[in-house]
This record gives structure tokens, sequence and C-alpha cells, in this order.
């Protein structure tokens, strides 16, 4: 079982045998016991059954690496917890369960005229999810991350107790980017977002290089809610760094066309129809040099080419412009049978000549990477182990078999540590843990707490005991 196949319903870990489960990145399969709760007795039970190799909670399987993974122990599947208590439409809060979706969460308040506070480049991740990973999306810079808006949670812990964490607390600062392993997140109250219409206004143009890229960012971003950069990470020369910058604003009802304004909280999420073969991603397998440097390269150019210079004002769907992988079913096999490697970084602001060396390095090493994104972080937050912190942010896709990989990635690895800057542990797979404690200066404080809530290591994980969490 891969990380976006069902778990049956109402399986117990005693039943069954155990079956692979992978992250989205596909690299790193193991083998767990998964079960699903659909009530917190059942959590409880769970995590009281889970047995020496212990549990760990798990969403959508959107994490890239092996965060949500648990080799010979438990993986609690928590998409069974999937309803939503209230919604105050009023002042904008929704109380729910920690498996209920952001598309779920769309569903219900758009219509309402509210919106989630903070998405990630796909919708199909859980509330639980979120807050554990304390993901970030385009309006960082603005809003900082998901759990910035996290007015409470509820959080069963290794003595299997249900405790509310508020913000500002060292349990809850613990839990927002503590990967599940403080406890099971069980339910939040969440602060939304009031929009007039689920239409996007948005604004698209092309920068020359990296450095034409960083000055528009840093001159015009606090002008918009959302901002990101799609980079080709293989033009070389005066070309290194080109891209493609795209920002946007909710769009006001006064901005909508007459045929928009029948229904201007209307949520209709595009997904392109499933075909044969390659385009409809069924395959389980992609032929070898598909995802090559040339092929890529070529599409990075045409890419780059068809981008208007600058166009403003266009209505999107919130799905175009929030989650256009989200239309591609499984759009994680186009890689091949030995998956990918998303790697994030982020660098603080001062560090630009950093993260030119490292875009120079990455185009140097030819890596084929058509998914890249660009972004810029505000404040960071609270979360002990929170990824986002003030500066450059650089997202990308890279298969998982290309030749030398690893290697170059330690050195990338070893060139952000040395400015300062740090991985983003939900979509690592491969981080060498003597890193870990320059990168996280929160880690000690962390693991003290986390001696100190789970003395038997009730809750672990992959990752965990790769990184010694």
């Amino acid at each position: 079982m891969s990380a976006d196949s069902p778990v049956a319903p109402g399986r117990a870990p005693t039943d069954d045998l155990p079956v692979a489960v992978t992250g989205w990145g596909r690299t790193a399969p193991s083998a767990a016991l998964l079960v699903r709760p659909r009530t917190y007795e059942e959590a409880a039970e769970a995590v009281r059954g889970c047995g020496a190799r212990g549990s760990i909670a798990r969403g959508l399987g959107r994490a890239y690496g092996d965060a949500a993974q648990n080799a010979g122990g438990a993986v609690l599947d928590m998409t069974g917890l999937d309803r939503i208590r209230t919604v105050d439409a009023e002042s904008g809060v929704v109380v729910c369960e920690a498996g209920v979706s952001l598309h779920r969460l769309m569903e219900v308040l758009l219509p309402l005229g509210w919106f989630v506070p903070v998405t990630p480049g796909t919708r199909q991740v859980t509330v639980g999810g979120a807050i554990g990973a304390d993901v970030h999306g385009k309006n960082h810079h603005v809003s900082g991350s998901f759990s910035r808006h996290v007015l409470s949670l509820e959080l069963l812990t290794a003595d299997g107790e249900v405790r509310t964490a508020l913000p500002g607390t060292e349990l809850f600062d613990a839990t927002a980017g503590g990967m599940g392993l403080t406890g099971v997140i069980l339910s939040a109250t969440i602060r939304l977002h009031r929009v007039e219409t689920s239409l996007m206004s948005v604004d698209t143009e092309r920068a020359a290089d990296l450095d034409d890229l960083m000055a528009r960012l840093t001159a015009t971003d606090d002008r918009y809610r959302y901002s990101v950069a799609w980079i080709d990470l293989l033009a070389r020369g005066a070309a290194t760094g080109r891209s493609v910058l795209t920002r946007g604003e909710h769009a006001p009802l006064d901005a909508l066309p007459p045929r928009a304004l029948r229904r201007p909280l209307e949520f209709r999420p595009g997904r392109l129809p499933a075909a044969p073969g390659f385009l409809g991603l069924a395959p389980d397998f992609v032929p070898e040099g598909l995802l090559g440097r040339t092929s890529v390269s070529l599409f990075n150019a045409l890419w780059y080419r068809r981008a208007p210079r600058a166009r403003r004002g266009e209505l999107q769907r919130i799905s175009t412009f929030f989650h256009p992988l989200d239309g591609l079913p499984h759009w994680n096999r186009i890689y091949g049978r030995s998956g990918f490697v998303q790697y994030q970084f982020v660098v603080g602001y001062g560090q630009e000549e950093s993260l030119r060396d490292i875009v120079r390095r990455i185009a140097g090493q030819g890596c084929p990477s058509f998914l890249a994104v660009l972004k810029r972080f505000g404040a960071g937050d609270p979360g002990w182990l929170s990824f986002p912190v003030p500066g450059w942010t650089l997202a990308l896709d890279v298969p998982a078999g290309l030749p030398g990989l690893g290697t170059f990635l330690d050195e990338l690895d070893e060139r952000v540590a040395g400015a300062g800057g740090r991985v983003y542990l939900a979509k690592d797979s491969r981080l060498r843990p003597e890193l870990l404690a320059a990168m996280y200066p929160g880690l000690d404080r962390f693991r003290a707490l986390r001696a100190e809530l789970d003395p038997r290591g009730v809750f672990v994980s992959d990752l965990s005991r790769r990184l010694s969490l």
C-alpha cells in the first residue's frame, strides 16, 4: 500500500499484516500496520496497543519523505476523524477534527465567504498534517504559517490523555511543526480569512534572471497577499534563474464579469480527464529518459517563453492559482518507479549570494527540475521545528535516480547550513542528522519536552529515527 492508496475503514492493527507505506516522493517505503480510528477512544486504544515500535499519525500522505512512516510499527490513518464540528460564519472560526482535508474545508467555507488562512501547493492535506508540518503557502510574507491561525488544538499524548494546547505554550510550540512526535492531533479551532468571491485576480510577469526576480519581489511583494515564482533551474549564463512571477489577491465582487456574479462564491476545482498511458498518469513508471535534462530543458524554455511579459488582473479559479497539480491524479508517478526527491531550503535575507551560488550549482549540475519555485518568507513562526524563517525559500523536484544526486544534495545541505538556513523536514528523506541542530536552534528544547511527554517513545517515525529527533 503506497501513500496514495486508501486504507479500509475499521481496520485494527492486530488483524492485519504490515503493508508498504511511503511518502509522496515514493523514495523510502517501509512496512507498517495501518489502523484507521474513527473516534478519540479508538485513537487512544490504537496508541496504547501500538507495541514496541510505536506509532505515528498520518493524513493524506502528502509529506514527501518518511515523516509519516513507521517501519515495523503502527501508522494511524487519521482520515476517519473527518467531522467539521462548528462554523461561526460571523466571526470566521471553524472547529474540525484533524482528518478533515483543506479541500473539504474549502467546499464548506467558500460558499459562506471564508477561505483557509494558509494553503500549501495541494489542498489534499489534512488539518492535522497542516499543523504537524506547519505548512506555509504563497502568503507567508503576509500571513505566516498555518499554525499561526490555530486558536487551539486537542492533542492525544503518550499517557492516553487528551490535552488542549494553546498558542504561546510549550506544548503548542512543540506540536506546530513537530511532525507528529508530540502526540496525535485530534481537532483544531482555526481562524479563517474573509473573501468576497471564489476567484483570484492574478498578475503575471517574466523576470530575465535571478537578480531581476529578487529585485521585483523585494520592491513590490508587500502589495500582494500571494506571491510565487516558477524558476528555470536549467538556464545558465545570463539567463540563470529566469523566472515567471505570479502574484494575486482574492478578487472583489466588482472585478467579476456579469456571468460570474450569479454564483460568486462557487467552488469549482478543476480536474483533468483521465487518459490512457502516460497522459493519464496511470502507469507506475515512466520510460527512462523522459524526464531527462534535455526534455526538461526544452519544457522549461517553452514554459518561460509562453508566459506573458506582463499581464494584470487575470481572473483564475482558486484551484488553478493555488493547486494546479491537484488536477493531475497521481502526478507523483511521472518520475518513475524510483520516485523523486523534493528538496526545499530557506536562507535568510542578507544571504542572497548564497542563494545565487546554490542556483548556479543546480544549473551547473543539470538537475532536471520543472517544478521549481521561489518564494519570500516573512517573520518566523513560533514552532520549535517550524521551517520558515525570514528569507528566500527554493523548492525543486528531482528524479531520485539521477546519478550523483545524493552527494550533490549533501553539498547543498552544507551550503545551506553554512548560510544559517535549513531544509524542510516535511519534504526530507535524506538529511544527515549532524546538520539538524545547526539548522533548527529549537531542537534541544523539542527533544527535552518530547522526552518528558513521551518517555517510552510511543510516537516515532522513520524520520525521527533517522534524525534522532
